[in-house]
């Protein structure tokens, strides 16, 4: 399945992609949450979407689509988790994975605005894919992870590379502002995807190709990722794991290039669909 969630941001309701069609499933009566994940709701919904089928409303083309899950209780990045991303940074291979925060607060939809934080002269982009967690996890084995993925999505892990670096202490202040986890259009349950393991993913800005990676190419798999962060903390339904971005990010070029008000990102991965965000600079409220 392909699930959706769309209408105006914060109100979102539900909705299914089947062969390319959008579909309502607001009458199935629970939101893509903690909850939902939790309690079987794919394997619900899934009964609910074969008993109404040819009976739902088709979602017009012009309705927002915000992020596939309700807000999750955690977003957790994996850093350098590619080689020649770390290579562009000037970092270190890891020898264990990276992790770091995005506030629940930055999670928008895949089309939703990017809006440059106060006070930002180096904001930037990640393609990545992120794994969203089907139920609680804490100390799973790695043989074990495949069973607590709900499905797939992509995710931009939007960064203020001075916040993030310059300003001492984690990453976190970096990652988590406002508008900085734009993620969708869709999640994807594993049996959409053939070979997580090669899939290619892409950002472009103002139409020039930056990024173009394989997750073959990842340094830590996912079932490891999933098993060792469930060492540190207890994933619940819902939660996301992103996975780490390949090169191309602006902070690897000479010199730099940060995006500015009125540039366009688009972004994709095999598989998972599109999205596009237009940057605009921060206005007080």
């Amino acid at each position: 399945m392909k699930l959706i969630r769309f209408g105006t941001a914060g109100k979102e309701k539900t909705g299914v992609i089947v062969d390319d069609i959008k579909y309502d499933t607001s009458a199935f009566g629970e939101d893509y949450n903690e909850s939902f994940f939790g309690n079987d709701g794919l394997k619900r919904l899934k009964a609910f979407l074969d008993e109404n089928e040819g009976k739902l409303s088709v979602i017009p083309d012009s309705e927002r689509i915000g992020p596939p899950v309700a807000r999750p209780s955690k977003i957790i990045c994996i850093g350098l988790n590619y080689a020649d991303h770390a290579t562009e940074t000037k970092a270190a291979l890891p020898s264990e994975p990276i992790l770091f925060m995005k506030a629940s607060t930055s999670f928008a939809g895949p089309d939703d605005d990017i809006i440059i934080p106060k006070n930002s002269e180096k904001t930037d982009w990640e393609v990545e894919l992120s794994v969203v967690i089907g139920k609680k996890a804490s100390y799973v084995e790695e043989a074990d992870a495949e069973q607590y993925i709900a499905g797939y999505t992509l995710h931009n892990d939007v960064s203020e590379r001075a916040f993030q670096l310059e300003r001492n202490g984690t990453w976190d202040k970096g990652k988590g502002c406002d508008t900085f986890a734009p993620t969708g259009p869709f999640l994807a349950t594993p049996d959409e995807i053939a070979d997580v393991n090669n899939l290619r993913l892409w950002l472009k800005v103002n139409g020039e190709m930056m990024q173009d990676g394989t997750t073959a190419n990842l340094i830590f798999k996912i079932p490891f990722l999933i098993s060792y962060v469930s060492q540190f903390m207890t994933l619940l339904p819902g939660d996301i794991i992103s996975t780490g971005t390949p090169a191309g990010v602006g902070l690897g070029f000479t010199p730099p290039v940060y995006l500015k008000p009125g540039d366009v990102v688009e972004l994709g991965i095999d598989g998972l669909g599109t999205s596009r965000q237009t940057v605009k600079a921060y206005q007080a409220p």
